[in-house]
């Protein structure tokens, strides 16, 4: 079976809902797929028009009764308020491998009124209840994906189409309570958590909605370099100094017992003052390399601003007091420290391979957002590397 391209919509209502890991975490474990792409969309009048046009379709096995339901639902939960005009959340996400489409939609499940025994997403979270008579009381998808792949490549083409000027990082989608205003922070699940086809990405991000914070943003993308170097830029110097206590000891050690010499104080200070520097450059080597795949010395200058070979996703959590929140659940760089109940402490094995990084700062956010660039849109490229261009 040839490479295909499957998408799932995360609906607002499961965005509202925090579901958004759980539904991830089953895609990547039961799928084995490759999690090539993610965007956010707040979906314009004309996007729900289009979509909700194409829902209905002879190429769809699906009963035409269910099509019909998913088409009214479409124009009903994905438009705009209609007092406010404020526009919904709606994540999409890509997934790319051999027999994709089946693979997702077996994983995501038929819609029926029955109640199965929670296999599938819709088994879980999504709800079909109807009264005696046969009319529906409530309707609930949870996640709309293709059944072919003649489906897929006909929304994925019109979400591609709108990912410019509908998706990316979202604005005005969060309402507050009088008096209070929102910040945004961003969030990187590092690429420990993609070794192997687990459930950790999904998981790590079910952590983070105990803040109650919304997602505005999310990217699938692999940092280059020069990225890494620049993102982590601030901790090199750090390093550097901080270092030079540790290796003047273990260099005075060794050398006390290798050579037989006596390092009195000022002697091991000053090999902490050379060998400092180097043991914390060669450490900051060590994250570039975890983050992006290669340490600046391991490849061409030419080459670092190329996308590296580590996946990361990066995420935008917009709420009232956002950095603090986020950085309580994720906990403190060195996961032996970390409390128990918090994302370090559950998945991170050292302070380096500690599971994610969030911002310490909205300032420090703003820096971040514009080295890894979380509106990018990544996504539609993902797309057009399939269908060619939209």
């Amino acid at each position: 079976m040839s490479q295909q391209l499957a998408y799932v919509i995360v609906t607002p209502y499961s965005l509202y809902k925090s579901r958004t890991g759980g539904i991830l975490s089953r895609l990547i474990t039961r799928t084995g797929l490759d999690l090539a792409g993610m965007r956010m969309f707040a979906p314009s009048p004309a996007l729900v028009k289009e979509y909700a046009d194409i829902i209905v379709s002879a190429h769809d096995p699906q009963d035409r009764k269910i099509q019909e339901l998913l088409r009214d639902y479409v124009l009903e939960k994905f438009s705009p308020e209609a007092k406010t005009g404020q526009r919904k959340r709606v994540m999409v996400m890509l997934f790319r491998g051999d027999d994709a489409v089946r693979k997702v939609r077996s994983v995501v499940g038929n819609l029926g009124p029955d109640r199965r025994v929670g296999e599938t997403i819709r088994d879980t979270f999504s709800d079909l209840i109807m009264d005696d008579d046969g009319s529906v009381r409530y309707f609930e998808p949870a996640v709309l994906a293709a059944p072919t792949t003649i489906e897929a490549e006909n929304k994925l083409r019109l979400w591609g189409r709108y990912s410019d000027s509908d998706g990316g990082i979202l604005e005005n989608v969060v309402s507050y309570a009088p008096g209070t205003t929102g910040e945004r922070t961003l969030v990187l699940i590092k690429p420990d958590n993609f070794k192997f086809p687990t459930g950790r990405p999904g998981n790590v991000i079910d952590f983070f909605s105990r803040t109650g914070l919304y997602i505005v943003g999310a990217r699938m993308f692999r940092m280059s370099t020069a990225q890494a170097m620049e993102f982590y830029g601030p901790v090199r110097e750090f390093l550097r100094n901080k270092l030079k206590e540790v290796v003047s000891v273990k260099a005075k050690e060794v050398l006390e017992k290798e050579l037989s010499l006596k390092i009195g104080a000022e002697d091991q200070k000053a090999l902490g003052e050379i060998l400092g520097p180097l043991q914390g450059d060669a450490q900051f080597d060590n994250i570039v390399r975890f983050m992006s795949g290669h340490a600046p010395g391991e490849i061409p200058e030419a080459d670092w601003t190329k996308p590296g070979t580590e996946k990361c996703i990066a995420l935008v959590y917009e709420g009232v007091n956002a950095v603090s929140k986020i950085r309580d659940v994720l906990g403190p760089t060195d996961p032996s420290k970390a409390p128990p109940g918090s994302i370090r402490r559950e998945f991170g094995s050292t302070i380096m391979v500690n599971a994610a990084h969030a911002s310490d700062s909205v300032d420090n956010a703003k820096r971040e957002f514009g080295i890894v660039k979380p509106g990018e849109n990544s996504f539609k490229a993902v797309i057009e590397d399939v269908y060619g261009k939209i």
